[in-house]
């Protein structure tokens, strides 16, 4: 069973900084897609930002130039780091693994952001 723990959620006023993480265990960390996506007050989960099991990212246009996924393998850990912080960027943030080589994805417990002066 893949488990997902995500931390560095916080309150943020706009303009500021966090930096997400989102630790995986229970699965062979290279074999996985990573990705974080988000669901503000009323709106629908969407994507945020996704890596690749080999490096290669894409992000949502509205965090394009502000906010960076990485991983690092050695420690079964994916980041967002994320800037320029705005008030639509409020959001709980999920963690997400797929699997690459069947449909398996799981998702972790979510981590609150707010952005708010």
């Amino acid at each position: 069973q893949v488990q997902l723990v995500e931390s560095g959620g916080g309150m943020v006023q706009p303009g500021g900084s966090l930096r997400l993480s989102c630790v995986a265990s229970g699965h062979i960390f290279i074999m996985y897609h990573m990705g974080w996506y988000r669901q503000g007050p009323g709106k629908q989960r969407e994507l945020v930002a996704r890596i690749h099991n080999l490096g290669s990212t894409n992000y949502a246009d509205s965090v394009k130039g502000r906010f960076t996924i990485s991983r690092d393998n050695a420690k079964n850990t994916v980041y967002l780091q994320m800037n320029s912080l705005k008030p639509e960027d409020t959001a709980v943030y999920y963690c997400n693994a797929e699997h690459t080589l069947s449909t398996n994805t799981y998702w972790g417990q979510g981590t609150q952001v707010t952005v708010s002066s």
